[in-house]
């Protein structure tokens, strides 16, 4: 549907990103060691990090052969697993573009939160849509879904430059793209869609970024902000100039008047 490439919002409370920079340094170093170790080694790290509903929810035994972890941790290991390169940039790069400022807007640790959390209510969802399913469910798409919602609701006026039908470069509301990717997973969750993408696992981590966002976010960072509103009101208003003499008729009070203050 569309590319993201980059927002015109800067940061105001953090000098820099360092837990989604983070974040990307992980999923990354986590896909070249799956993958720079063969097909072998990379299916029995999705059989033995991957989600498996049947196998978390005891209806289907794992072999024990692919056994590294408890069956629980799975619930978030799951999401720092790729199939490929494109699956692992299209998700980095929503995060990239999206999750500085929501890291911002809720701080170092309580954005690590979030985004584990978002993780983890994407397994919850699937687990609960496909209850003895078979299928190992990977890759880090319910936290983004909620880093993309929660920039939706924090950031809804900041422009942004996308790529439309990935080749037309528009600059436009976040809110528009934003918008039109979320109402896009709910109808394609709600008719089944492609079997090789769980949209359950993109609506869990969309209902859980809007409630997090909510619950985590700074106190007194606004809802559905544009970029600029908060340097407006960042800067301390001047008091006004109260002269001994009282104004003359060729004196104003107001913006640009003599002794006013601009």
């Amino acid at each position: 549907m569309f590319i993201p490439l980059y927002d015109t919002n800067r940061l105001r409370h953090i000098r820099y990103q360092y837990v989604t920079i983070g974040l990307i340094a992980v999923n990354a170093v986590v896909y070249l060691i799956t993958s720079l170790g063969g097909e072998t080694f990379n299916n029995a790290a999705v059989l033995g990090l991957g989600f498996i509903p049947s196998v978390v929810h005891d209806t289907a035994e794992l072999d024990p052969r692919f056994i590294v972890i408890p069956e629980k941790l799975s619930y978030l290991t799951y999401s720092f697993l790729h199939n490929d390169i494109l699956h692992l940039g299209g998700n980095m790069l929503f995060l990239w573009v999206f999750g500085d400022n929501v890291e911002d807007a809720l701080g170092h640790i309580r954005f690590l939160v979030f985004y584990l959390l978002c993780a983890v209510a994407g397994a919850v969802f699937q687990g609960l849509i496909a209850w003895d399913s078979q299928v190992p469910l990977i890759g880090a798409s319910g936290a983004i879904a909620g880093v993309v919602v929660a920039y939706l609701i924090l950031y809804p006026r900041v422009k942004v430059w996308v790529l439309a039908f990935a080749r037309i470069p528009l600059r436009i509301p976040a809110f528009i793209p934003l918008l039109l990717w979320v109402l896009f997973q709910v109808v394609m969750f709600a008719r089944g869609g492609e079997d090789q993408i769980s949209w359950a696992c993109h609506i869990g981590g969309i209902i859980a970024g809007i409630v997090l966002v909510l619950v985590l976010r700074r106190r007194g960072v606004p809802l559905f902000a544009g970029a600029d509103e908060d340097a407006a009101v960042a800067v301390p208003a001047q008091q006004p100039v109260v002269t001994a003499e009282p104004p003359t008729l060729t004196q104003r009070w107001g913006r640009g008047g003599a002794s006013a203050p601009d």
